[in-house]
């Protein structure tokens, strides 16, 4: 199982949102992955497949190492499934 790591500046409102999308979409592409949501502060000493957020969030986790995604529209559904299938 995959896991996917919704993260934003608070780990509040938007990341939750973005999880509940993240979560759809991946019931329709049939990917099993637990999906969850937290700060920036807290996901850097996560482990996860995939982080996903913000793309000005998300930048400062990208240490080569870790698989991130960075999103111009957290609202936009396809750019959350291309960030997905290009990433998992």
């Amino acid at each position: 199982m995959k896991k996917i790591l919704i993260v934003c500046g608070n780990g509040l409102g938007s990341s939750f949102i973005v999880e509940m999308n993240v979560k759809k979409i991946i019931e329709e592409l049939n990917i099993d992955a637990e999906v969850s949501h937290t700060d920036l502060t807290s996901s850097k000493t996560e482990t996860a497949d995939l982080y996903l957020g913000s793309t000005d969030i998300v930048s400062s986790l990208d240490d080569g190492i870790r698989t991130v995604a960075g999103l111009k529209n957290l609202l936009d559904q396809n750019e959350i499934k291309e960030a997905i299938l290009n990433n998992l």
